[in-house]
C-alpha cells in the first residue's frame, strides 16, 4: 500500500475556488489511477474524480463536471483537485485513493486499496 496525504480543504464561500492536492509516499504511483471521493455527514462516499496512470484519460462525476478539475504530477508522485464554482453541495471530506492495479482506471471505491484520511471542504451559502 501506500500512504496518501491530502491537502488544501478550508471554508470558502459559494462560487469560490479551492485546491485540493495528495502527496503520495511508500511507493511511487506513477502507473496505477488515482481517484477523489468525498463523503457527507449522513451520505454514503461518492465518487468524484478519477485519472489514469498517464494522465491522459479523466472521469468525474455529473455533479462537478465542467468545475473540478483532476491532475498529476507522477514526478511528484502527487495529484490535484482544483474545485471552481464551488457550491454549498459540494461541502463533504474529501478523500484521495490509489488503484491497487496498475494501468486501469476507474470509478468504483471499492477497486482503490489505499486512502487518505480526508480533508475538509465547507462551502458557505
Amino acid at each position: 500500500q501506500v500512504l496518501l496525504v491530502e491537502s488544501g480543504g478550508g471554508l470558502v464561500q459559494a462560487g469560490g475556488s479551492l485546491g485540493l492536492s495528495c502527496a503520495a509516499s511508500g511507493r511511487t504511483v506513477s502507473r496505477y489511477a488515482m481517484g477523489w471521493f468525498r463523503q457527507a455527514p449522513g451520505k454514503e462516499r461518492e465518487f468524484v474524480a478519477a485519472i489514469s496512470w498517464s494522465g491522459g484519460i479523466t472521469y468525474y462525476a455529473d455533479s462537478v463536471k465542467g468545475r473540478f478539475t483532476i491532475s498529476r504530477d507522477n514526478a511528484k508522485n502527487t495529484v490535484y483537485l482544483q474545485m471552481n464554482s464551488l457550491k454549498p453541495e459540494d461541502t463533504a471530506a474529501y478523500y484521495c485513493a490509489a488503484d491497487g492495479i496498475p494501468y486501469r482506471v476507474d470509478t468504483t471505491p471499492g477497486r482503490y486499496d489505499s486512502w487518505g484520511q480526508g480533508t475538509q471542504v465547507t462551502v458557505s451559502s
